[in-house]
């Protein structure tokens, strides 16, 4: 594999595409927005200067690294001429399924189509195509450049093939991959979304407030960020829209999110991104809002 299409400039876009330029791959990276595709370079070479000042890259590298990244926002012209095209558009089955739809018609019979979904079902995206046996998961951790685990999700028509080599690629970029199979959630946020809606349980229920809540679980479990802090990172939308997948996919009341959560998505409060979640990070702080805000 050479070229290598990434669908969407955000958060998780531009860092897969940050970090396949880096590893020496030509990255195209689509987006339908132009003022998103700038912001997404500008973002890429304010993390490789990150790089540069850590001394794990020198200037030379980030202008190569730079240069291996080209921007489209016509689709077709972005992957025709890729071998793997990652998606990593918005959490949204609708959104996905139409991206994978054009993704068949556009993309040459020998590419591999994968998904950085991080909870809907492979072989749901997988069956609008004409290729089932090219359709993988590949769920990079944020930030990209950084964390090492990669996910790979094999759909029910995955091929042994590109399962091999989406593992070998995975590994040619520093990752540590890990396979598992499609179920709602896949592993990591199977495991990980219920931890994060029983802290919000705890917070809306009066047992401890958002500080307490977050200290516990990292003296006491030895997570480096506590579950609140974490949702807040993800995106509180993202954290629910994964919740509702695994309600739906499971039918377990179990994994019915918060209705905390609902609300304050529904606000508006989407953690960073939005400057308040459970913190209220305007300014440039990291405070956490007192627990009385957050009470049923």
């Amino acid at each position: 594999m050479n070229t290598i299409a990434v669908i969407g400039s955000g958060t998780m876009g531009n860092g897969i595409a940050h970090t396949f330029a880096q590893f020496g791959y030509q990255v195209n990276l689509v987006d339908i927005c132009q003022e998103s595709l700038n912001k997404g370079l500008n973002t890429i070479a304010k993390n490789i200067d990150r790089q540069v000042a850590k001394g794990v890259l020198t200037e030379e590298e980030k202008t190569d690294i730079l240069a291996r990244i080209h921007s489209y926002t016509e689709l077709k012209d972005g992957v025709s001429m890729a071998d793997l095209v990652v998606e990593a558009a918005t959490e949204n089955l609708e959104l996905k399924l139409k991206i994978f739809r054009e993704l068949d018609t556009y993309c040459k019979p020998s590419a591999i189509l994968a998904s950085n979904t991080s909870s809907i079902s492979i072989t749901q995206i997988a069956a609008v195509t004409c290729r089932g046996q090219k359709v993988i998961g590949m769920h990079f951790m944020n930030p990209v450049p950084v964390m090492k685990l990669v996910e790979v999700i094999r759909g029910y028509a995955t091929s042994d093939e590109t399962t091999a080599d989406v593992m070998e690629l995975s590994r040619k970029l520093g990752k540590e991959p890990v396979e598992v199979n499609d179920y709602p959630g896949f592993i990591a946020n199977r495991i990980l979304m219920p931890m994060i809606n029983e802290a919000i349980f705890s917070l809306f229920e009066g047992v401890a407030g958002v500080a307490e809540i977050d200290t516990v679980m990292k003296l006491g479990m030895a997570h480096p960020m506590g579950p609140l802090q974490l949702a807040d990172f993800i995106g509180l939308d993202v954290c629910l829209a994964i919740l509702n997948v695994l309600h739906k996919g499971f039918g377990n009341p179990k994994y019915a999110p918060c209705p905390l959560l609902v609300n304050m998505v529904m606000a508006g409060k989407k953690g960073i991104k939005s400057g308040e979640g459970f913190y209220d990070y305007s300014n440039g702080s990291k405070d956490a809002l007192p627990a009385a805000k957050f009470l049923s």
